[in-house]
C-alpha cells in the first residue's frame, strides 16, 4: 500500500515517519521544505519526499503523489498561536480543498490529526461521544474541517479517523513548551523555574508513543471517525514536572504560580483512551 504523510518535516511529522517506515508500505513524505533540506528521510529507502505547497489549486494532488491509497494528513500552519484567524480563514480552507483534491481523484482512506481543545472547556475524561464547544480559533478550524470531512467522506465512501490529539512533549518541540524552557533552565544552570502554579491536570504521552498510535490507528480500517490519541492517565503539570527532573536526575527549585493558570483550558481534563485500546487492539489483529 502506498501511503501518503503531509506535514512531514513537522514535530510529529518526522516521528510518524519513523514509525512508518519499515512496515512495507510505500511512503510519500511531503512538506513546503526543498528535498535538500530534508536530509533525515535519505535513511529511509521506503520514502520518497516530494516537496509541494498544499495550498495550490491547480494541482491534482492524487497523480502528483503518484495515486497514493492512503493518507495521514499532520500538514497545519501556525502553532502554537491557538489564538490567530489565520487557523479558519486560511487553514481551514487549504486542508479541506486538498483532501477534498484527494478524495475526488481517488483516495478512499484517510486519517487527520486534531486537537483536544475541541472538546472546549469541560473537566474531568473527555470521550469521543462529548459535543465539541471550542472556543479558540484553532480548535474551532480543526472541528469544522472534521465536519466538512464527514460529510465528503460519506458522499465518496471514504473512510475518516480523526485523530484527537492531547499533550505531547520530545525532540523537535516548540522551544516555548514547558520542558523545552525546563531544559533551558537546566542548561543555563539557573536556580529557578518560573511556572504556573502547577495544579492543573493534563494527559502527556512522549511524541514517539504518539507517533506510534497515529501509525496504528491509521492502518486499521474497523474503529473510525474520532479517536483520542491519549494515554488515559491524568497527572498534574507539578507532578510531571517533578517526574521529568526526576528522570534526567536533574534539580531546580521550581518557581510555583509565576505564571497565571490560561484562561482558554479547563483545570482538570484528560482523555478517555478507551476507543484508542481498542483501535490498537484491532491493528494487532492485522499485523502478521
Amino acid at each position: 500500500m502506498k501511503i501518503l504523510v503531509t506535514g512531514a518535516t513537522g514535530f510529529i511529522g518526522k516521528h510518524v515517519i519513523d514509525s512508518l517506515s519499515g512496515r512495507g508500505y510505500e511512503i510519500i513524505a511531503t512538506a513546503r521544505r526543498e528535498a535538500k533540506d530534508v536530509p533525515e528521510f535519505k535513511q529511509h529507502a521506503d520514502v520518497k519526499y516530494v516537496p509541494c505547497d498544499l495550498d495550490k489549486t491547480d494541482i491534482n494532488f492524487f497523480e502528483l503523489f503518484d495515486k497514493p491509497e492512503a493518507v495521514i494528513h499532520l500538514a497545519w500552519h501556525g502553532l502554537p498561536n491557538y489564538k490567530e484567524l489565520f487557523h479558519f480563514e486560511r487553514n481551514l480552507f487549504s486542508s479541506y480543498f486538498f483532501l477534498k483534491n484527494l478524495i475526488d481523484n481517488g483516495v478512499k482512506d484517510i486519517s487527520v490529526t486534531g486537537t483536544c481543545f475541541e472538546y472546549g472547556m469541560k473537566n474531568g475524561a473527555l470521550n469521543e461521544d462529548m459535543a465539541s464547544d471550542p472556543i479558540l480559533p484553532y480548535p474551532l478550524a480543526k472541528d469544522t474541517l472534521r465536519k466538512f470531512l464527514t460529510y465528503l467522506c460519506q458522499k465518496h465512501d471514504c473512510k475518516l479517523r480523526w485523530i484527537r490529539l492531547f499533550y505531547m512533549y520530545g525532540e523537535g518541540q516548540n522551544p516555548n513548551s514547558l520542558l523545552s524552557q525546563l531544559d533551558r533552565a537546566l542548561a543555563n544552570k539557573e536556580k529557578t523555574f518560573n511556572m504556573s502554579g502547577g495544579k492543573q491536570i493534563r494527559d502527556y504521552l512522549p511524541v514517539e508513543k504518539v507517533a506510534e498510535y497515529i501509525v496504528k490507528i491509521s492502518l486499521q480500517n474497523k474503529v473510525l471517525g474520532i479517536i483520542n490519541c491519549c494515554s488515559g492517565k491524568p497527572v498534574t503539570v507539578k507532578d510531571f514536572v517533578q517526574g521529568y527532573l526526576k528522570a534526567k536526575n536533574q534539580k531546580i527549585e521550581l518557581n510555583m504560580g509565576h505564571y497565571p493558570y490560561p484562561d482558554y483550558e479547563p483545570m482538570e481534563f484528560w482523555g478517555d483512551d478507551r476507543k484508542l485500546k481498542k483501535a490498537l487492539k484491532e491493528f494487532d489483529r492485522l499485523e502478521p
